[in-house]
């Protein structure tokens, strides 16, 4: 008689095979049907409201899932994705969460039908590589042969969505030339756009389409002190990231002091230790100097005497950009090897001119004229801090689109236009394949349908009407040889009819689709491989002894 093994006593609870897969499924499902109603040019907005009551409205995919605080692993992974998107490209965050969940929904019913998941894995992975192949060859267009206003175009078709999609003829203008502005050639000769050289400030009041650019980069702060000049020009800028305040002994150093005297010549000491280190800064021709970190009363006395600008408290983030415009190198200590306190010019960045300007109710200090890259501040302005939020959201993905126009150089009609003409054309591929990796391809290609579905829903109109018209123009263009053109055609949302999206000025860098249905597919596997979920409870009896 054979006696069973003793199974080890896992503490916890363990779920296998299709009860897992359903339930990361659903998981899925239920995010992305959080953002689905977010997409597309009559997109809804979704109103969040934290822990402490701090209200977000925005319909930005990534911003939406970062603010919930999702607890099931496999939806998490959404999460990831969306952020990744973000990262990777800057928009397309919503579609690729509503791909990758659709992607998880067929995958789950192929299961459930008693096909293996490798063999889907294998089928999408396939199904990936192909599509990724086709936009680039058959669908992509290079933006040369459609000129400037295919720049603009992009961001209008990335702000859409958005709130600011009444006045999108206004801001893409004034997004097209914020990226231009920082266009630079790098050591390899690459052409770059670093948008982070774009500051984006927000300012209360006006409308709006009083939001316009400043040539420079703006900090959001003010001088230190009243006596100092308005301007400096030409300007040689220091960063620091220490405190220019009065020296304080380090903790646990105890001095012995006998006599009261000594105790002043101490105090004294550590005061000239700041006024040395300003002389020293003063000295190497710095007549901007710009800090992380607080600058005490007494040491700003020494600034305004010899006529330049500090700035204290000046976040991180902005002094890395101002450092890189401008060439200079972010000191955080004086110290040398030898023990000594020096400062050498060299360490200084330039900049034609730091001038202090009042924008609003708020003074902020402008460095133009940068040396190594130009820099610009887009200020917006508009009625209340949500606007100004999803304003700025907006204009984030905006500009990451147009700097991915500019850099890739190629474009594809949006509307649902590239997921149409995919979903034909991997029907058809499926067709061709004798192996078990035809299904997978077919729902693959099923699945593709979804972002034109969800347009149409959101925009109220007849969605099965619509994409069944969308099939068929897609499935003439890539049969008839004479109707080529027809692979641009995409959803009018707004007249619920099909146009050729390309002539009316819809499209997006091909780079974001590609980006969307491989992030998405990679999500999907992941996800589809799981297959056993253990949850591990803590060991109580460990505790008690």
């Amino acid at each position: 008689m054979a006696i069973a093994a003793q199974a080890p006593d896992i503490l916890g609870e363990r779920q296998s095979g299709q009860d897992v897969r359903t339930q990361n499924v659903m998981a899925c499902q239920a995010v992305a049907n959080i953002v689905k109603s977010s997409l597309g040019p009559v997109g809804l907005d979704k109103m969040l409201v934290d822990d402490i009551g701090d209200v977000t409205i925005t319909n930005d995919g990534a911003t939406i899932l970062k603010m919930l605080e999702v607890e099931h692993p496999a939806a998490k992974v959404l999460v990831e994705l969306a952020e990744l998107q973000d990262r990777e490209v800057g928009d397309g965050t919503t579609s690729v969460v509503i791909v990758a969940a659709e992607f998880l929904k067929r995958a789950n019913d192929l299961v459930r039908n008693k096909i293996h998941p490798t063999s889907i894995i294998s089928g999408f992975r396939l199904a990936m590589r192909e599509a990724c192949k086709y936009v680039e060859e058959k669908l992509a267009v290079k933006v040369e042969k459609l000129g400037k206003d295919s720049l603009v175009n992009c961001a209008k078709t990335s702000m859409s969505s958005k709130l600011i999609a009444g006045d999108s003829d206004f801001f893409a203008n004034l997004v097209v030339e914020a990226v231009l502005a920082v266009k630079m050639t790098n050591a390899r000769g690459e052409v770059r756009y670093p948008i982070k050289g774009i500051n984006v400030l927000k300012a209360h009041g006006k409308s709006a389409r009083d939001s316009y650019l400043l040539n420079g980069y703006a900090l959001n702060t003010g001088r230190a002190a009243q006596g100092m000049p308005l301007k400096v020009s030409p300007a040689k800028i220091a960063c620091l990231d220490f405190n220019l305040q009065k020296t304080k002994m380090q903790l646990g150093v105890q001095v012995l002091v006998t006599d009261p005297r000594e105790l002043e010549k101490i105090r004294q000491r550590e005061a000239d230790m700041t006024k040395e280190r300003i002389e020293k800064l003063l000295k190497a021709g710095a007549n901007v100097v710009l800090t992380t970190k607080g600058i005490d009363d007494m040491a700003l006395k020494y600034f305004v005497e010899a006529g330049a600008i500090a700035v204290r408290r000046v976040r991180k983030e902005d002094m890395r950009h101002v450092a890189k415009a401008t060439g200079a190198t972010m000191v955080s200590t004086f110290a040398d090897m030898e023990g000594e306190e020096t400062f050498d010019s060299s360490l200084l960045g330039f900049a034609d001119e730091v001038v202090e300007e009042r924008i609003a109710d708020d003074d902020v200090v402008m460095i133009k004229g940068t040396k190594s890259t130009s820099a610009v501040s887009m200020i917006l302005r508009g009625a209340n801090d949500y606007m100004l939020d999803e304003m700025e959201r907006a204009l984030h993905d905006a500009l990451s689109i147009v700097k991915r126009t500019l850099e890739s150089n190629t474009v594809v009609a949006g509307g649902g236009a590239v997921e149409a003409a995919l979903s034909v054309y991997l029907e058809y591929l499926a067709t061709t394949l004798g192996s078990r990796e035809q299904l997978a391809i077919a729902e693959f290609a099923e699945a593709l349908l979804i972002i034109p579905k969800v347009l149409a829903v959101n925009a109220a109109k007849d969605a099965t009407e619509l994409v069944a018209k969308l099939r068929a123009y897609h499935h003439t263009a890539q049969t008839k040889a004479d109707k080529k053109h027809f692979s641009n055609m995409g959803l009018d949302l707004l007249n619920g009819t099909v146009r050729n999206n390309l002539e009316a000025g819809v499209i997006e860098p091909a780079m974001s689709k590609v980006k969307i249905i491989q992030f998405a597919t990679e999500a999907a596997i992941t996800i589809l491989r799981i297959d056993d979920m253990i949850k591990l409870m803590k060991d109580e009896s460990q505790n008690e002894e």
